[in-house]
């Protein structure tokens, strides 16, 4: 069983999202991959505006319109518009199909103007999933690093968050997070060097570890070698693929009546 928490309809060929994402599931079913979690829309917006993520939000719906015994999606959403933040997340999540919220470059997490998306969120008992990355050259203005997510994790210690890319450094973010235990990293984005899912099974356990592919920047070859390639138990990896990811989804998949 594999599960993948990280997936985009940008980069992908296609006219409509509709031709976009039956694309990707050919590729999908090729490599083994059962379920998949899309977020985000097309063009990507940094700062998007509440017009911006919605119309992105109403992209990943109609995406998944066709899709719905295969895969789910996340809110994106832009803590600089808090108020219209929580009026999406009623829309699409508490009254619409989605069941988590990703949160990308507009605002460091750290922030205190992502306390009341977590709390709503969390009572929603959706996913909540925030890119982190460390940069050499530096981040973004907005952009989370691992230790960002760590002061969110102490001020939410019962909610569940992910740490998108384990930080791109993924040497350091493993360990910024490792004493936060509602933190899970998930492994997208970056080249797979050896080392990386041992390294955050050794700091923090199997049961925090999470795949994910980032595609369609990344391909699923590349991000699931790093799992597949693993000198770990194949228990762990059975549980790095899908089932723990299966496990953070089932609250709300079945308040909704979908498919586990």
């Amino acid at each position: 069983m594999i599960w993948d928490l990280h997936c985009h309809l940008s980069g992908v060929d296609g006219r409509t999202v509709d031709e976009r994402i039956a694309q990707l599931m050919e590729i999908a079913d090729r490599m083994g991959v059962d379920r998949l979690v899309f977020s985000m829309g097309w063009p990507w917006s940094q700062d998007p505006g509440p017009d911006d993520f919605r119309k992105q939000n109403d992209q990943v719906i109609q995406a998944l319109s066709h899709w719905q015994h295969r895969a789910v999606g996340l809110a994106y959403l832009n803590p600089k518009h808090a108020e219209e933040s929580l009026a999406e997340l009623d829309r699409v999540v508490r009254d619409g199909p989605l069941v988590g919220v990703k949160l990308w470059v507009a605002e460091r997490c750290s922030a205190e103007s992502l306390d009341a998306i977590i709390r709503k969120a969390a009572g929603l008992k959706a996913l909540i999933f925030q890119h982190t990355w460390y940069k050499t050259g530096g981040n973004y203005p907005g952009e989370s690093t691992p230790d960002d997510l760590a002061l969110l994790a102490k001020r939410h210690p019962d909610v569940p968050l992910i740490c998108g890319h384990s930080g791109g450094n993924w040497e350091r973010g493993i360990r910024a997070i490792r004493d936060c235990p509602n933190v899970y990293v998930e492994t997208a984005g970056f080249d797979p060097t050896a080392g990386m899912v041992e390294l955050a099974v050794r700091e923090l356990g199997d049961e925090r570890v999470l795949y994910g592919s980032d595609i369609g920047g990344r391909s699923f070859a590349s991000q699931l070698a790093k799992v597949t390639g693993a000198e770990i138990t194949e228990p762990a990896r059975r549980r790095i693929l899908g089932e723990n990811l299966r496990n953070l989804l089932k609250p709300i998949l079945t308040a909704k009546g979908m498919r586990l």
